[in-house]
Formats: C-alpha cells, sequence, structure tokens
C-alpha cells in the first residue's frame, strides 16, 4: 500500500508542504533483478538532485537505475541517518556533527539548498533553490523508496556501534536479502554484521591505489583471503587498473565485482566489456543511454 508523507518546509519567505510519494514496499517474495552491469545510483542521481536526500533517490528511479547508494550514520540518540560525512558543514553550512548530535536536531537542518563545491560544478546541474527546505532522511525512509525488484548499497560511514540498529531496520523494511548490498572500507565491522546475520549480502570497498614504486598498497593475496573471511559478495572498487588475474580469481570464487565513481558514460560500455557487474554512478540515465546505444547500434 502506498502512503503519501506531508514534510513542512520552512522557506525564505514562506510556509509551504511538500508531498513526498513512497513506493510500495516489496512483498517478501519479491526478488531483485540483476542487469549486466547493475546502474547504482551514487547518493541517488546526486548529479542532478541533492546527495543522500529522498528527491535524489526519487529520481533514480524514475530514471531506471537498477540500485541506488547511500551513506549511513548513527545519531546520538541511536537513529540511522542518510548522510555521508562526520559532519554537516559541507552540505549545510553549519558544523554540526552527526554522532553529537539527535535525530530532531539534523531534522531542522535544510540539506537540500546545497552549492556544488567548485570542483562539482561541471557535473552537477541542479539549481539549490529547488529543493530548499529538504530533511536528511533516515533510513527507514530511505529503504521505503525501494521498488520491488530493484536493490540499495548501503555504505557504513560510522563504527561498529551502528550494526544492532542497522539489523533492526533491516529486518523491518520489508526488503529481500538479495536487494541489500551492505558495504563499506572497514572488512573487520563487515565481516561481523555477517556473522550476526549472514542472510545480508556484503560487498568490500577497497582501493587499488599503487605506491610511488608503482606496487599496490594491499597485496592482491590478501585482499583476496580478506574477502573469504569475510565471506564477501563482492569487491567494490575505485576506476584504477585492477589486476585481471585477481578478479578471475575472485569471479572463480563466485564473487562479484562492483566499479566507482564512474561518471564519464562512454566509460560504461568498457567496463561493461571487462565483466564488471555494478558501476556505481552520479548520472544513472546517463550511464544507461550509453550502455543501451552500445547493446543497440
Amino acid at each position: 500500500m502506498k502512503t503519501a508523507r506531508l514534510t513542512l518546509c520552512i522557506g525564505a519567505s514562506s510556509l509551504f508542504l511538500v508531498q513526498t510519494t513512497l513506493a510500495e514496499q516489496p512483498a517478501m517474495s519479491q526478488t531483485a533483478t540483476a542487469p549486466n552491469p547493475m546502474i547504482v545510483a551514487h547518493r541517488g542521481a546526486s548529479a542532478q538532485a541533492p546527495e543522500n536526500t529522498l528527491p535524489a533517490f526519487q529520481l533514480a528511479w524514475k530514471q531506471g537505475a537498477d540500485a541506488i547508494e547511500t551513506d549511513l550514520q548513527l545519531t546520538k540518540d541511536g537513529h540511522i541517518v542518510c548522510f555521508h560525512d562526520k559532519d554537516t558543514k559541507r552540505v549545510n553550512g553549519q558544523q554540526l556533527a552527526i554522532a553529537d548530535a539527535t535525530l530532531e536536531e539534523l531534522r531542522q537542518l535544510d540539506v537540500g539548498n546545497i552549492q556544488p563545491q567548485d570542483s562539482e560544478r561541471a557535473l552537477r546541474s541542479w539549481n539549490g533553490d529547488q529543493y530548499k527546505g529538504v530533511q536528511m532522511p533516515t533510513i527507514a525512509e530511505v529503504f521505503a523508496t525501494v521498488p520491488a525488484g530493484k536493490k540499495i548499497f548501503i555504505e557504513i560511514k560510522c563504527g561498529p556501534e551502528i550494526i544492532d540498529p542497522l539489523l533492526r531496520e533491516l529486518a523491518s523494511s520489508g526488503l529481500t536479502p538479495d536487494q541489500v548490498v551492505v558495504i563499506g572500507f572497514d572488512s573487520a565491522l563487515l565481516k561481523s554484521l555477517k556473522e550476526r546475520d549472514p542472510k545480508w549480502q556484503t560487498a568490500w570497498l577497497c582501493s587499488f591505489e599503487k605506491r610511488a614504486n608503482g606496487r599496490p598498497r594491499i597485496d592482491p593475496a590478501k585482499i583476496l583471503k580478506t574477502l573469504k573471511e569475510m565471506k564477501a559478495h563482492a569487491l567494490m572498487s575505485g576506476r584504477g587498473d585492477v589486476d585481471k588475474g585477481l578478479l578471475d580469481q575472485i569471479r572463480a570464487a563466485g564473487m562479484e565485482h562492483y566499479v566507482w565513481t564512474i561518471n564519464d558514460p562512454k566509460l560504461g560500455p568498457t567496463y561493461k566489456a571487462q565483466g564488471v557487474d555494478a558501476i556505481i554512478t552520479d548520472l544513472p540515465a546517463e550511464m544507461r543511454a550509453a550502455l543501451n546505444s552500445s547493446t543497440n547500434p
């Protein structure tokens, strides 16, 4: 059953209501499809709507994304909110630490009027005033937007204190285990979550950056060993070159490979040809068009 949320927004000179329609929560019997590769909207359609907000996620679904990705932080009073940074300075201008604030305090902030950084201006195409008054969403609100057959990637940005609250939210979300991928750089945290509740998929975020001498910062053999120990569903790497031998071993072990964050649609067909299982992007519509055009010349 679809529900509507009425949000009270205070603009510079007016008081108005914004109605947000939440998608139907999927029944437990419904499973997520797995296009190859999946297009995952990074913090939602964040090139065209403010990152990690309900409008960004709803736009991503409208643009045909196969999945959305969001970041999780735990508030002072134990709520999980979708927000990337440790504090609100970049997005709101006020330096309020998420871990030191209550949900009520964070809900008072406008996170929709963000002004893109200079390095982002060429990519970001939306007018901040259009989204003035948008609130920081909870994970429950974001879960509720996920349509049947679609997925959500949730990145843990804090410590193990979030595991119990997150598992409770997942249990009550109505989402099936194949619709959720929990991701993060902390392999021990992901391993702990998997041990607590094995049905949820995990993907380890790992950078393949190289040292000045050209050698990888993390030994490929250690990466494979860690993935196996944590029983990960996938490896998620940056856009840099990844050792083909390692990827072959990962796939032979039954794991997938995701790549982040690809904002040049022309690169989409290349990654598809390499067998990447998911492309994380701020531009889901453009990436979809690029992949479609390469399939149907």
